[in-house]
């Protein structure tokens, strides 16, 4: 039973937070109601605190503990994904504040007031804070660690956590939309999971952190609810910024007239993590760009998250077209551009290139999947990494491609959300080196055409960067491949051999046939509207494949434009993308 906490308790609370938390992200991510980027917060916890335990991790030397919880704080902020991973920052920024000014031992006392400022801090970060929500749960936390008569720590963590469940308790009374689907708060669910890792790094015991209650009806979508905003605004923009505090008062203004969901919260060394919903991205990104150095740039369109959780088209928006200047339209990004700095094409600053020789201009580096996607690619002046067949590069060869541009600033489209980490890490190594790097995270390789489309080494790199995030999260992509294993999927479940046809990554159909799963694909993804459709051949398809789509475009919708590639991508008959 531990007196005080230690910078030894703290990484093993961090580490233990990450475990209980993956144990619990498919529990928490299920019990979302929202259609929206937020939704899955399980994940979106899970990658927000395992970015806390890396940045604490990293740092070896000696610490106390309110030093070793500021650099859980730190990591938290630069690695938060959505509204809950920014107020789980918050807390831990809270957290340690109050015990680096309030107490030289981290003990039930400290443990108390910590508790209470973490709280308020997080509330405050909130511009329209919500009762109901994460934040809630967290007052009550305090609340209870505030009421209970010990001061030993074992007993004022077990109050905290026993509040911050009756808490989570009560949150369908307090937020109505919760109520009508059954469940508790999914945010607020997360951190009882983080208070509980913290009792059993205490006490000893473990930490079970059982499921809540459900209500007994079957839970039902909310396809019209947004997370603490409204139906007003059709994306998310998060990124961070660097920047003081006089600026970023300025950007909460800017940002406020432009959206709602605002969240601006920072480590208190000059970075920042924004986040707001809007309809305006160009706008929400420019004020950043005005306030500071903004990286990181997240851009997602709430309609594409809507048919994540359904079987309803998605409404179409406008996208790209797939020719020289018009690249294939693919379905939605949820788009991180890293980097944004003030270079100008030709003119940005760096290291050397390959051979000593000085860096110059803007290159863009993509991952393609296929040797005629990297045709296309290369058509277009791109720097192509193959993929391979599992379209998984590894970091050394997105940093060699990257390295061997010559370009002092350089847009990397990892065309693959397995990919987009290894991008990063790429990424990061090439800025250490005095290269300016962008990462836009396509997940697709007709999303990445698209960004290709708009991109104009002429322009500021912040504004290219912009540009293609835009143009990447307004388009929508569709896949269609075969099972190699039974699983259970959105849509039922699947065996091995059966037609799989994805929309945004996820399954949406199963069936024998891939041309039959495609015509629909296509129908859905044109439910609504639609000008241009982009499909992409892959190496295994059936002879022909390409010209049955294209006329069954013709007869069921015959003011829809069609434009075939072979892109020879294995393991995916079919790439597709709607203008």
């Amino acid at each position: 039973m531990l007196e005080a906490l230690d910078a030894s308790a703290v990484r093993r609370w961090s580490a233990a937070a990450v475990d209980l938390l993956t144990v619990h992200r498919q529990e928490i991510d299920d019990l979302n109601v929202y259609p929206v980027p937020d939704g899955d917060t399980g994940t979106n916890l899970v990658l927000t605190m395992t970015s806390a335990f890396d940045a604490l991790r990293a740092d070896g030397g000696a610490l106390d503990a309110a030093a070793a919880i500021g650099l859980m704080a730190r990591g938290a902020v630069l690695g938060a994904r959505g509204n809950s991973g920014v107020i789980a920052s918050q807390l831990l920024r809270g957290i340690a504040e109050a015990l680096t000014s309030a107490a030289p031992r981290a003990d039930g006392p400290a443990l108390r007031a910590a508790l209470a400022w973490a709280a308020e801090l997080a509330w405050s970060a909130v511009a329209a804070p919500v009762e109901g929500t994460m934040l809630s749960v967290a007052k009550g936390a305090a609340r209870a660690a505030a009421a209970v008569r010990s001061d030993t720590l074992a007993e004022v963590i077990r109050a905290a956590a026993r509040g911050a469940t009756e808490a989570l308790a009560d949150t369908p009374r307090q937020l109505p939309v919760l109520a009508q689907a059954g469940v508790v708060d999914a945010g607020g669910r997360g951190l009882v999971v983080l208070l509980d890792s913290l009792v059993g790094v205490v006490t000893g015991d473990a930490a079970a952190s059982p499921g809540p209650r459900r209500a007994g009806r079957e839970r039902r979508a909310l396809e019209a609810a947004r997370e603490r905003g409204s139906p007003e605004f059709e994306y998310e923009v998060q990124y961070l910024l660097g920047a003081n505090e006089e600026a970023v008062a300025t950007l909460r203004e800017e940002l406020a007239g432009l959206g709602d969901s605002l969240v601006v919260v920072g480590t208190g060394e000059g970075q920042w993590n924004v986040h707001v919903h809007v309809n305006d991205i160009g706008a929400a990104i420019e004020a950043g760009v005005q306030a500071g150095r903004p990286n990181r740039i997240t851009v997602t369109r709430f309609a594409d998250q809507t048919d994540h959780r359904g079987d309803a088209a998605d409404s179409a928006r406008p996208g790209l077209a797939a020719e020289r200047g018009r690249a294939a339209a693919a379905a939605g990004l949820a788009g991180t551009a890293t980097g944004g700095g003030a270079a100008r094409g030709g003119t940005a600053g760096g290291g050397a290139g390959g051979g000593g020789a000085p860096r110059s201009g803007v290159a863009v580096v993509a991952v393609a999947p296929g040797e005629g996607v990297a045709d296309l690619f290369e058509a277009e002046g791109v720097v192509v990494v193959d993929g391979g067949p599992t379209r998984n590069p590894s970091t050394a060869e997105v940093l060699a491609a990257i390295e061997d541009s010559g370009a002092a600033a350089v847009v990397v489209l990892p065309n693959s959300a397995a990919t987009t980490g290894v991008a990063n890490a790429a990424a990061e190594e090439a800025r250490a080196a005095g290269i300016e790097v962008a990462v836009v995270p396509t997940r697709s390789a007709v999303q990445g055409l698209a960004a290709v489309a708009v991109h104009d080494e002429r322009r500021w790199f912040g504004d290219d960067i912009i540009a293609m995030a835009e143009a990447a999260a307004a388009t929508r992509w569709a896949e269609v491949t075969v099972a190699v294993r039974d699983a259970l999927t959105m849509a039922g479940p699947c065996h091995a051999g059966d037609v799989l046809g994805l929309a945004d990554g996820d399954v949406v159909l199963i069936g024998r046939s891939v041309a039959e799963v495609a015509e629909e694909l296509v129908d859905r993804l044109l439910a609504t509207s639609g000008e241009l459709v982009t499909v992409v051949v892959g190496a295994d398809a059936e002879h022909g494949l390409g010209a049955a789509i294209e006329r069954h475009v013709a007869a069921t919708h015959p003011a829809v434009e069609v434009t075939v590639y072979h892109g020879r991508q294995p393991h995916y008959p079919l790439l597709l993308g709607v203008e």
